[in-house]
């Protein structure tokens, strides 16, 4: 209960009771509705083609001398963080690079990013690349600023000082993590996935260029796609969601079915490049505030066991986890129904359970996802160690439906 009122106040989204009628509502023939108090956290961001030069002026407004650049090979192959340097040194400013990075970034990974961090003098941190690289460079900044090693701290809120300054450039159109208060890192020894939150993690500023997801391979397009429409639903279904988190979760929902398959399609097509870069933004914005749900929670302990793409995971376990959170919230799912475009909205609420639930797996097939965890290298064997880590995730507190092992075990079983 701790966990899960800490996670609520990470998300800020407390609910206050009914307010007392006004006391001129009688005369006035109306009366105040229940209030909502909400804190929203969200970086300044910049959106557009072209904008992957702004980051040299944000990084001057911060303060930068010698911002330490994080990013991995591929995107440096890409040519990308070359542009990035070309208009840093054009500002005057003195970077450094740092690119030992593999997918899924490792406690070790991170220790090494930071000790290359002091020894090089750099301040403002700019992460360019997949949330594999944001999160590693969130994790150089915080212990830039705390010290000790990144698994001291997993949890909520375990920062004591405030971190260096940080710039977030996506080339991906799924993970959030250039808005989100997350930090997800591979625990090597445990071999899971460790979750750290706080607000100190929204980065400053948030750059999206829809220039960059052009260059992506088109499994991880579809990986972080999928992780985008899981942002959504879970953030809508969340039992910290809120208003505000409410919009951005919908018009995410939205807008990954109806052009993730089109940039997987036809990857030149601009529009639907920048629509999912909009939709990534607007599930991130969700998520960080509303925080997530069971199929993360599952989710980041297949991936730190096997080394898999996020995204794809959720593909996998996204329509399981929809169907037993929506046997006892089904109400929730009508306006996720909505927001596809399912017939089903317009019936009974668990119809749309269903529906949406069908539409994520079909969704999932048009992209390529594996349609169970065996096909990715999951045995039933591995299945209780992967659910008791579960229940140890942040992610699961705010599941609207509470999970005990045993449940979370017959998830893993229907998703093999």
């Amino acid at each position: 209960m701790v966990l899960i009122n800490e996670a609520r106040r990470a998300g800020e989204t407390v609910l206050l009771d009914q307010q007392p009628a006004d006391p001129a509502g009688p005369e006035r023939g109306l009366t105040l509705p229940p209030r909502r108090l909400s804190k929203f956290h969200a970086p300044e961001i910049v959106f557009g083609p072209d904008s992957l030069g702004e980051a040299a002026h944000a990084a001057v407004r911060l303060g930068a001398r010698r911002p330490f650049i994080v990013t991995d090979p591929g995107l440096f192959e890409a040519g990308w963080p070359a542009e990035l340097l070309r208009h840093l040194r054009q500002a005057r400013l003195e970077p450094g690079l740092w690119l030992d990075l593999t997918p899924n970034p490792k406690d070790h990974e991170i220790e090494d990013g930071y000790q290359r961090y002091a020894a090089t003098g750099c301040d403002v941190v700019v992460g360019i690349g997949g949330g594999s690289v944001i999160d590693a460079a969130k994790g150089v900044a915080l212990l830039a600023a705390n010290g000790g090693r990144i698994l001291d701290y997993e949890g909520i809120d375990r920062m004591a000082n405030p971190v260096p300054p940080m710039v977030m450039i996506p080339s991906t159109s799924g993970t959030g993590a250039d808005v989100s208060q997350f930090c997800i890192v591979t625990d090597t020894q445990r071999r899971t996935k460790i979750t750290i939150m706080g607000r100190a993690l929204v980065p400053d500023v948030s750059i999206i260029d829809p220039r960059l997801l052009l260059t992506m391979p088109e499994w991880l397009n579809a990986a972080t796609g999928l992780d985008a429409l899981t942002h959504g639903i879970e953030a809508f279904v969340s039992l910290a969601h809120g208003p505000l988190t409410d919009h951005h979760a919908l018009q995410a929902v939205s807008m990954v079915n109806a052009n993730l398959a089109r940039t997987m399609h036809r990857p030149t097509d601009g529009g639907a490049r920048c629509a999912m870069a909009q939709a990534a933004l607007e599930a991130g914005l969700a998520f960080t505030n509303a925080i997530l749900g069971a199929t993360h929670a599952m989710s980041h302990q297949v991936g730190g066991m096997l080394d898999l793409p996020h995204g794809v995971v959720n593909g996998v376990l996204l329509p399981h986890v929809i169907r037993f959170n929506g046997a006892v919230a089904p109400e929730r799912f009508v306006p996720i129904a909505q927001a596809m475009g399912l017939p089903a909205s317009r019936s009974r609420p668990l119809d749309a359970v269903a529906a949406v639930a069908d539409q994520v797996r079909a969704l999932g097939d048009e992209v390529g996802v594996p349609k169970g965890l065996a096909m990715l290298g999951v045995t039933a064997a591995d299945i209780p160690r992967l659910a008791q880590l579960t229940l140890g995730d942040a992610c699961i507190t705010t599941n609207p439906r509470p999970a005990s092992v045993d449940d979370v075990a017959e998830l893993f079983e229907a998703a093999l």
